[in-house]
């Protein structure tokens, strides 16, 4: 039976799938973060088990979406679709899950972290009822290893 024919099953990563989420993150164009590696994905699923959502088909992961939440507000990281996979619905099954979860631990407030150079991305964001931001600014420190 051909995979796509069957809908992708969303459940929270498990450490064996932490290989496998960087491989889809790197062959599906994702911009590279300094925590794009094992031990921060250990870490974040040490810290919250549920955390790292990830999209199955086949056998295969074809999607991924981090829903954190800091007991204060919720956050969404990390939405990334396979290619093949793309325009069915999966990255909104992904996100309503991420809100799901993050309601259910009691978030008022749901940010994404989106590439603000990615149109089809702040498009994306937007179709699903996000509201740009733009009296607010992010900023980063990175600690390399």
């Amino acid at each position: 039976m051909n995979p796509r024919l069957r809908e992708p099953h969303i459940r929270p990563a498990a450490p064996a799938d932490l290989e496998p989420v960087l491989e889809l993150w790197a062959s599906s164009g994702a911009e590279p973060t300094v925590t794009d590696a094992i031990e921060p994905l250990r870490a974040l699923l040490g810290a919250d088990p549920r955390a790292l959502l990830v999209a199955e088909s086949g056998g295969e992961l074809v999607g991924t979406l981090i829903a954190g939440w800091n007991g204060w507000r919720g956050s969404l990281y990390r939405l990334t679709v396979r290619p093949d996979h793309r325009r069915d619905g999966l990255a909104t099954r992904l996100v309503r899950e991420g809100e799901r979860r993050l309601r259910e631990c009691g978030a008022a407030r749901i940010d994404a972290i989106v590439v603000a150079h990615e149109e089809a991305a702040v498009g994306f964001w937007s179709a699903v009822g996000y509201e740009r931001q733009g009296s607010r600014s992010r900023f980063v420190r990175d600690f390399l290893p």
